[in-house]
Parts: C-alpha cells; structure tokens; sequence
C-alpha cells in the first residue's frame, strides 16, 4: 500500500478533537488514505458512504439523538463522499457539539457543496486538506531516488495517480479509463451544464495550451461558448481539481502583462488522456510543455502537503521576455525556469533583474528537480 505524505499530518491533527476535511479528485487515493488511518489508530470505527441510498435519506434529518444511536460507542466516524449529502455541515456540528471524543473525517471528491456547505457550521471546527494524484517526493519515499528518476518520462506521459504508479502495464489505457471515467462526473452532478459537449471541447483546448497565456475569448470561439461561460467552466474545473490557474506578476514595469493568466493541469495523464496523446516523451513537439507543466504541478502540490505559504505567478512584458514561474515567500522573490532540455543555458532577463533585484534564480532540469520537489526540504 503506497504511504502518503497527509497520513501522519492528519493522524496528528486527529487528537485535537476538529473535524477532519479531506478533499481531492476521484481515485486520487482518498478512501484508501482513510482506511490507513482507521488501521492506524487500532479504534472501533464507523464508516458511513454517501454514495450509500439509505445513509444520504437518513442523515440530512438526524437529530443529535439519533446521531449518538448510529455511533455508538465508537469515537471514530469516518464520513466517505460527504460532498452528497445533503447539509452535511449542520449534521457534523450537531456531531461535534453534543456526542464529544468521537473523532470524525469527512472525504469528498470535489470541492463544488462540501467547501460551501461546511464552512459556516464548521467555522473554527474543521481542519482542511487537499490530497492530490501522488507527489514525487511521496515517490522517492515509497521507492527510492534512483527508481524515480528512472521513471521521469513514464511520469510526463502517463502521471502520478496511485493506479498509474502501482501497475505499469497498459498505463495509457488505465489512465484513459480515468479520464473518461470521473473527468467531468462531478461537474455534470453538481452544475447545471447544458452544453457538455462544449465542456469537453473547453478541456481540449485547454489541453493544447499548457504553457501558453489563455484568453477566455479565443477559447470561447474555439468551443462556441461566450467569455462568461468560459470562465464558470473553468472555475467549475478548478473545484473538480482537474486544472489550476496561474496569474501573472506585476508590479513595476508599464509594461508587464497585468491580467493574464497560464493553466496547467494537475496530472500529465489527465492532459495527455483528453488528447488523446501517450507518444513516448522522445517523439514529442510538446516535451517542453509537458516539463513545464510536470515542474508546476508538482511543485503545487509540494506547497499544499507541506501547507507553505506562498504566492505564485508568471512573469511576462508585451516584449516577450518571460520567467516561467515565481514564487514569494521569506520576503523575497524566486525565480525559476524549466528546461527539459539540460543543454540548454537560459539567461535571467536583464530588465526582471534590474525592477526586482531582491530575487533568487534557479534553473530546474531532469537533473535537479527531485531535490526542489522534496517533501522534506524547505526550498
């Protein structure tokens, strides 16, 4: 079973007597997550699935009473898709405030009901974590540096999601299976879609453009969606973790681009399932992309597991130079760039150099990039 880097960091936080939130994409490895911590802690558990008929029309009218009749005498609930049930957050703060000692996690597949309907019940009550398709420095730690380093361009094609690293036959199908499976399952059960098509089509184009500045408007064209669509859509994608935005940084210069925005995807294979596209790494035009997107990705989940706080951009002039990713944190800015390519010896722009001096820079390559990607290290 592979180990997690969340599980000792949500087992700690279990002790406090907050509810736990877990949050993630579908067969991302949450259940099994759960059921690790369960093992773990050597209790008598209940585990309730909202996927489950009788548990959605039982629990959204439980009283407190009933409640304690459903627990028992265990103290620890496990709550699994909680996102469908209906006001789950009032069902878990009646749990919380009249049957103390039990210990509660509630996992859900998509951010769209779970984060809104808990919120306002739970304020003060809850700890929330994201678990994502896995990171490399869980990798490294469940294998070792060598064997990943090794499976570097298996990961750019295919991804990191727990199927995909534990069977490596037929990983293109698997992760096609994925996509096609829970890609859209949560937006289309949750929103109001009238247009699926156009979705797909909006994902596509999205797909094409990793590394690339998006314009809602040129995207709309390409799927027949207005700007306003685009953008829900895209916002909807988001909070079923299967993309994120990047803005871009500005501050000094007239001439840096102020309102644009990159998207990445969280996995390759998602990105490389929705167009249909697992080419070897060596035949590809887009391996520089892929790279980019891979280096972002992982580095996105890096600051999430380890909950750093850190603001993240672009950076680019209507002159074309551009720094493909900056982070601040410690009061200064880092500056990095990603080449695929170890030959290649890219220069800091001059005119980023002068405006913010108080900088680092880095160059991430396939000779660097698991040492910035560790979980265990600050940098």
């Amino acid at each position: 079973m592979l180990k997690r880097h969340l599980l000792p960091v949500i087992d700690k936080h279990l002790q406090t007597g907050k509810v736990i939130i877990l949050l993630g994409p579908r067969q991302c490895g949450k259940t099994t997550l759960l059921r690790m911590l369960v093992e773990s802690n050597q209790k008598p558990f209940v585990w309730w699935n909202g996927d489950e008929p009788d548990i959605r029309a039982i629990l959204p009218t439980a009283t407190s009473t009933r409640l304690r009749q459903m627990i028992g005498t265990t103290g620890f609930l496990v709550i699994d898709e909680a996102q469908r049930i209906e006001n789950i957050g009032l069902v878990l703060k009646l749990i919380v405030d009249n049957i103390p000692k039990v210990r509660i996690i509630a996992s859900g597949s998509s951010s769209f009901d779970l984060a809104n309907r808990i919120n306002e019940p739970l304020t003060g009550r809850k700890f929330e974590y994201l678990l994502l398709p896995m990171a490399a420095g869980e990798l490294t730690a469940n294998f070792d540096e060598l064997s990943e380093r090794r499976m570097l361009h298996h990961r750019l094609v295919f991804g990191s999601y727990p199927e995909i690293v534990k069977h490596t036959g037929n990983p293109g199908e698997l992760v096609s299976q994925l996509a096609d499976s829970y890609l859209y399952k949560d937006i289309l059960t949750w929103e109001r879609i009238f247009k699926p098509e156009c979705l797909e089509k909006l994902v596509q184009a999205l797909a094409f453009q990793i590394g690339s500045q998006v314009s809602y408007n040129e995207i709309g064209q390409l799927c027949g969606l207005d700007k306003q669509t685009v953008e829900r859509y895209i916002a909807l994608l988001e909070k079923a973790f299967i993309v994120f935005r990047l803005p871009s940084f500005s501050r000094n210069l007239r001439n840096e681009l102020k309102k644009s925005r990159k998207i990445y995807f969280y996995d390759n294979g998602i990105r490389n399932a929705v167009i249909k596209n697992f080419s070897t790494i060596e035949l590809r035009q887009d391996a520089g992309a892929l790279w980019e997107n891979y280096c972002i990705s992982e580095r996105m989940k890096k600051l999430k597991f380890t909950q750093k706080a850190c603001n993240c951009w672009f950076w680019r002039t209507t002159a074309q130079q551009e720094i493909d990713y900056i982070e601040q944190y410690a009061g200064r800015l880092h500056a990095y760039e990603f080449k695929f390519n170890q030959r290649t010896r890219p220069h800091l722009s001059a005119t980023f150099k002068n405006a913010y001096p108080e900088h680092e820079y880095a160059v991430i390559n396939p000779d660097n990039y698991l040492e910035w990607l560790d979980l265990n290290t600050d940098n």
